[in-house]
């Protein structure tokens, strides 16, 4: 399997090279470039390969989640926590942080609703960066004081 993979590999990097060499020049206008068939063909290399990766890693860590009853125990923990900041995030937003009239008369029609949702994305933004930071901090604290 691995062999093959290598393979496919080396035929769509040379596939790839070829094409690269078959790109319009500097000069084209880039409607014609845009829409050339080498330039085409590329995309449809990367959206293959980026499919792959996708699917190879998803089907990776399936398999890793439900090797083990604590790895899904985990999961789901993670998963409930990410839910209730999600949910105290919508309940601390507030839907009235902005002038709606205003929003409207410069061109960007908006709601309430819209606003909070808005400002529940931002929080979630928030309070993750703060545990990631911890979860980098922390660590490196502990260790400085154990010895």
């Amino acid at each position: 399997m691995q062999k093959i993979l290598k393979i496919v590999l080396v035929v769509l990097g040379v596939f790839g090279a070829i094409l690269w060499f078959q790109l319009p020049d500097g000069d084209a206008p880039a409607s014609e470039a845009v829409n050339s068939t080498p330039m085409s063909l590329m995309f449809m290399i990367t959206y293959l390969l980026l499919g792959i990766a996708v699917v190879v890693s998803l089907g990776y860590t399936l398999k890793n989640l439900f090797s083990s009853g604590a790895s899904i125990k985990k999961a789901l923990t993670v998963i409930v926590g990410f839910a209730v900041i999600c949910i105290a995030s919508y309940a601390l937003a507030s839907g009235t942080d902005i002038d709606l009239a205003e929003m409207a008369d410069s061109g960007n029609p908006t709601t309430e609703g819209t606003v909070k949702m808005i400002g529940a994305a931002l929080n979630v933004f928030a309070v993750l960066t703060v545990i990631a930071v911890g979860a980098m901090v922390l660590p490196g604290i502990k260790r400085l004081f154990s010895k």
